[in-house]
């Protein structure tokens, strides 16, 4: 049996390899780079380069990629062989400097946002060594940051990195404020949960919405779903078990620190999820535990479904984007401590927070904002698309009575739950409950971002939460740093924040209708579709905050604005378009095919059998025939609706056609098609149904 820890990032260029194999001054100039931020002198990456193709070819690489994360969503990568031939039929394994520190692409096939044109097709790759390089297959894999030709950021990765540069100069001016001279930089921490449901392969290959579109586009209620509440925490499936013993391997020799992993709430539905890290390291982490699920479950006869609401009615997969901050010295500065009350420093920094959220509800929404995460926010599995801050009673009572000026009773510190069972031992009690319910909820001594679909990159949702916060940052900062008595600025500063952001606060159920007019008339914005989101990214305080802290130019702005209508509209399309050929090549017809065998067997009851009841063929038949009729007039007017958006030139009115005409059109469609398929015998209906799909791996 192989020791885990023995496993443990075998295949990663960590600093545990460097320190071994690398020179002990390339090594500090090395660590200087990757700590302070200082430039890679040429010398250094050289040497480094070396080192690292010996390591890597040693482990079976002949070539080597730089691995970057384009507006896609998803990685990228262009293979390039180590080998060099010498000139006598001979070759050598070469890897210079240059080669690891900067690479080229074609920048103009991938989305820009009208940054580069097709003519305009250099790209350059820069490679990150805050991110370990490792060794996958036969490649090596350098994570790297990709830019136009111009120097615009055309990945997810430059701007994280911009966005924790910008929160780690404001965090550290706040600190020194408190008299921490120690402390050399501050880094937003992340870990990600991942949600996915398994399904057969084969079942999934006769299901063409779901192979186009990563959901199901039609799909009658199973009688079987998760009422029964037994698939959470239920016992693992064998088949489900060897999925994830191959995938714990995989990502542990890539020094993906994964840990936990249980069935979640819906069939067929599970998670996984990471221990925590810096967020630029969590998101390369999590787009790889994307990609290897997704390869690894072909390879037990599985399809791996990371669509946000792959099925109706069942719950969808979200990502939990958990957030904290760490210092350089390793302390969490939203750690509470014994008497948080007491506490200015967490304080001041938790208030930076829910201020951050509440400026900014409308950039925390961009940042999940996608055609399938619109489809699961506001059900009754996910958070609503309102944004609000849980914090628990005990804290809220903290903040209530800072923002009054009345004394706060703490209470017992060793208060501990009972459970009435004298063999079972007293634990402490938390300080608060967990509400699933909330989009941002403070969870102990970090804040879970709930929102986040399945399918994404979380580093979208950490540049909002990092820029934001560090906004919050320094304006506190601006404000304390000429105080006379900071003791006094500070007390002050932190009872006119919470006054001022309360509103944002709330503890109870966000699933709630109530809540939606409670939030209206506190003024928090509701934006259910991405086209009503989208919007808010260009406005002014947004594109002034982004170039505030250097993370977006406007250009940049400009750009992902663009490429995210684009890609709203492009996937409502690729399901409108799959939509109306399901109905037209198949759907329609065995709804014909079964009401003309329907009619056919009560003529020949009727012919040989006069008083025979026809009543169900009947009935049935003139059912049929009303959802065909019905089905034939829908998919006419989903073919105008497409008309329309071809029509339509402006991409925002464009997403609106989608959301106002397509997409209500398509939701009619399918609540006929779904009737229409518990009408017909099995024999006729042409797509697995829910309950083959649901429990298909057993």
């Amino acid at each position: 049996m192989i020791n885990p820890c023995d496993m443990y990032g075998s295949m990663v260029f960590s600093d545990h390899v460097m320190k071994q194999r690398l020179p002990a001054d390339i090594y500090e100039a090395l660590q200087k780079t990757i700590v302070d931020g200082s430039r890679l002198n040429v010398e250094v990456a050289a040497v480094v380069a070396k080192v690292m193709k010996d390591w890597a070819v040693e482990r079976g690489a002949t070539h080597y990629t730089h691995w970057f994360q384009p507006m896609t969503g998803i990685t990228a990568e262009k293979h390039d062989s180590f080998l060099s031939p010498i000139g006598d039929g001979r070759a050598i394994m070469e890897f210079s400097g240059r080669a690891l520190v900067l690479g080229e692409t074609d920048a103009s096939s991938l989305p820009s946002g009208g940054l580069r044109a097709t003519f305009e097709a250099r790209g350059y790759t820069a490679w990150d060594p805050t991110s370990y390089a490792f060794v996958r297959g036969k490649t090596l894999y350098i994570p790297t940051a990709f830019c136009s030709y111009g120097g615009e950021a055309l990945d997810e990765k430059t701007p994280l990195l911009r966005s924790m540069q910008a929160l780690s100069k404001q965090a550290l001016r706040v600190l020194r404020l408190f008299g921490d001279a120690e402390t050399a930089s501050v880094k937003p921490m992340a870990g990600a949960e991942q949600e996915y449901f398994l399904i057969d392969k084969a079942m999934f290959e006769k299901r063409k919405d779901l192979m186009y579109t990563g959901r199901t586009l039609f799909g009658a209620k199973s009688p079987k779903g998760q009422e029964l509440n037994d698939q959470y925490y239920g016992a693992i499936k064998p088949r489900v078990s060897a999925f994830m013993n191959d995938l714990n391997k995989e990502l542990w020799a890539l020094g993906v620190p994964v840990q936990t992993e249980h069935n979640e709430s819906a069939p067929g539905q599970h998670e996984l999820a990471a221990m925590y890290t810096t967020t630029n390291i969590a998101t390369d982490h999590n787009q790889l535990i994307m990609e290897i699920m997704q390869s690894i479950a072909k390879e037990h006869g599985m399809i791996c479904a990371l669509h946000e609401k792959p099925f109706e009615g069942i719950n969808g997969s979200g990502k939990h984007n958990n957030w904290s901050l760490a210092t350089s010295t390793g302390i969490n500065l939203l750690e509470p401590g014994l008497s948080p009350h007491e506490n200015a420093q967490f304080l001041l920094f938790l208030i930076a927070v829910i201020k951050a959220v509440d400026d900014y509800q409308d950039l925390l929404r961009i940042s999940v904002a996608s055609a399938g995460n619109d489809c699961r926010l506001g059900g009754h599995e996910a958070p609503p698309a309102i944004l609000s801050v849980y914090i628990g009673d005990e804290l809220m009572s903290m903040l209530e009575a800072i923002e009054n000026g009345a004394q706060y009773d703490a209470g017992s510190k060793d208060e501990q739950m009972k459970f009435g069972a004298k063999v079972l031992p007293g634990i402490p009690k938390d300080t608060t409950d967990r509400n699933r319910t909330s989009p941002f909820a403070f969870t102990g001594n970090k804040f879970e971002f709930r929102m986040v679909g399945s399918n994404m990159s979380i580093a979208k949702a950490n540049i909002v939460i990092n820029t934001t916060v560090a906004e919050s940052l320094r304006l506190f900062a601006d404000e304390l740093e000429g105080a006379l008595d900071f003791p006094a600025a500070a007390s002050a500063l932190i009872k006119r924040t919470i006054k001022e952001h309360k509103r944002i606060i709330f503890n109870g159920n966000g699933y709630d209708d109530e809540w939606v007019s409670e939030a209206r008339s506190r003024g928090l914005l509701n934006l259910p579709a991405t086209p009503d989101a989208l919007p808010y990214m260009l406005i002014d305080k947004n594109v002034a905050l982004y170039a505030q802290h250097k993370v977006f130019s406007h250009t940049e702005l400009l750009s992902r604005y663009e490429t995210s209508l684009e890609n709203y509209c492009k996937l409502c399309n690729i399901e409108a378009v799959t939509m109306y050929k399901l109905v037209k090549k198949n759907i329609l017809f065995v709804a014909a095919q079964c009401a003309g065998e329907l009619s056919a067997v009560a003529l020949n009851k009727s012919q040989f059998l006069p008083e025979a009841d026809c009543t169900y063929e009947r009935d049935t038949v003139l059912r049929l025939s009303e959802i065909s009729a019905a089905l034939h007039q829908k998919v006419a007017e989903l073919y105008g609706a497409l008309s329309v958006v071809e029509d339509t030139q402006n991409s925002l009115d464009k997403a609106r056609v989608y959301r106002d005409i397509v997409l209500p059109n398509m939701a009619q469609l399918r609540e006929l098609a779904d009737e229409l398929e518990l009408l017909v015998s099995r024999k006729h209906w042409p797509f697995p149904t829910y309950g083959d799909l649901l429990f298909s791996v057993r």
